[in-house]
């Protein structure tokens, strides 16, 4: 046993010569530039209806459409009217006023059209009860619906709906400036 463990540290711990290219090779050597993606960490609810993220300054709040709307529809429920007033006193206490996006997404079920549709009204919707909740001077509402396009996590994994996914691609996000 000692014997074996003494020739695996014999060619562990020995130098290993590195290979000198051949005299005739020649070529362009090429920077190689890679894009990095921002790491960015998500605070979710216990329960998965919401969660926070923030890339800078810019906070973004999500909150799934099962928990704002019935399926397939765009008026909001007495829940999601509850709901919204909190994130909106969080917009008010932690903005930095200007614009606040409110974006609709779906997931990949129906026509792209269709979700296209069911986004917009569905972040509109979201825009009217803001904007009553909403008094501080200086806020714009924008809102704008992204259909399919943007999804958080894969509907699809391996050929197969992943029903929790299409569950959180499902919502609607505030977008807002952080104070300094």
């Amino acid at each position: 046993m000692f014997r074996s463990l003494s020739v695996v540290l014999a060619l562990v711990l020995s130098p290993t010569p590195v290979p000198s290219p051949p005299a005739n090779a020649t070529g362009a050597v090429e920077d190689l530039v890679l894009p990095v993606e921002d790491i960015v960490g998500e605070v979710e609810s216990m329960d998965g209806t919401e969660s926070e993220s923030k890339v800078g300054r810019q906070v973004t709040v999500a909150v799934t459409s099962d928990v704002l709307f019935a399926l397939d529809k765009w008026q909001l429920t007495a829940k999601a009217r509850q709901r919204l007033a909190k994130v909106a006193e969080k917009v008010e206490a932690e903005g930095a006023g200007g614009v606040v996006r409110i974006e609709g997404h779906t997931d990949d079920q129906g026509t792209d059209s269709y979700n296209m549709t069911l986004s917009q009204r569905r972040a509109q919707a979201v825009e009217s009860v803001m904007r009553k909740l909403l008094t501080a001077a200086g806020v714009t509402l924008e809102a704008r619906g992204h259909g399919e396009s943007r999804p958080k996590v894969p509907n699809v994994i391996d050929g197969k709906p992943v029903e929790p996914n299409r569950a959180r691609n499902r919502r609607v996000e505030i977008v807002f400036t952080a104070k300094q």
